[in-house]
């Protein structure tokens, strides 16, 4: 009887410990695909610093009429988060245009790291429809856009395309990023993005690790005159891994 009574606690004690051992030791359902192969776990995001410019002016006009034109932020914008070794991917790189003879600057200026609104820091393209390239001379993981046209007075510049591509002609992998031109006088498509007023913050566009080698932005005049402005673009990303 005894010799039995120990049997039986000695089965109950293994399958217990079995059990404990498939607990512990199951594979987590958060990192499995459906297939059982394990999917790679999400990047840890910082914030990442994003140098402003001086304010030229203290608080945004309420009343420029504009369509579709988005509530002003008048107060500092929520931390920009993306993975660990994010830098402005931009800073420096080769910058191509429409306009090939400005009116104003040179168009390397726009990735030159200057960011204030004196005179002799922005570009000044011709009117109508204009837009710039920058080659960021490797593909890069993309995670947002930041854009400065033209912060020194408060105006809205339209038709306002941001799109990236995986080559110069922009055939290949061709993705729109932001999009306001409601329409379609730029010949991309109606977007439903909003107009918005330059401020010394810029215009930030989040994206999620978007994987490309260009990036170009199209505009088409502004509130104040026909013409077509940039201060500094920044593309905040990093080198894409590949495969």
């Amino acid at each position: 009887m005894k010799s039995a009574i120990t049997k039986l606690t000695a089965i109950t004690v293994t399958i217990v410990a079995a059990a404990l051992c498939i607990y512990h030791f199951k594979p987590d359902s958060s990192t499995v695909g459906i297939a059982g192969s394990l999917k790679p776990a999400a990047p840890e995001l910082v914030p990442i610093e994003i140098k402003l410019p001086k304010a030229m002016f203290e608080q945004t006009p309420q009343n420029i009429t504009v369509p579709n034109l988005e509530k002003p932020l008048d107060k500092p914008r929520p931390p920009f988060l993306a993975p660990a070794g994010t830098t402005n991917v931009a800073l420096g790189k080769p910058v191509f245009s429409s306009d090939e003879e400005p009116f104003i600057g040179e168009i390397e200026m726009i990735t030159d790291g200057d960011k204030e609104a004196a005179d002799g820091s922005y570009v000044e393209l011709g009117p109508f429809a204009q837009n710039v390239t920058i080659d960021l001379q490797a593909v890069h993981e993309i995670y947002a856009v930041v854009i400065w046209h033209y912060h020194k007075q408060p105006v809205v510049y339209f038709d306002i395309v941001v799109q990236v591509a995986g080559d110069a002609d922009f055939i290949n992998n061709v993705r729109t990023l932001f999009n306001n031109d409601i329409d379609n006088s730029a010949g991309l498509g109606v977007g439903k993005d909003k107009h918005y007023v330059e401020t010394n913050k810029g215009k930030l566009i989040n994206v999620n690790g978007v994987n490309a080698r260009y990036v170009r932005l199209y505009s088409n005049g502004n509130t104040g005159n026909g013409l077509n402005h940039y201060i500094e673009v920044e593309v905040y990303g990093r080198p894409a891994k590949p495969g």
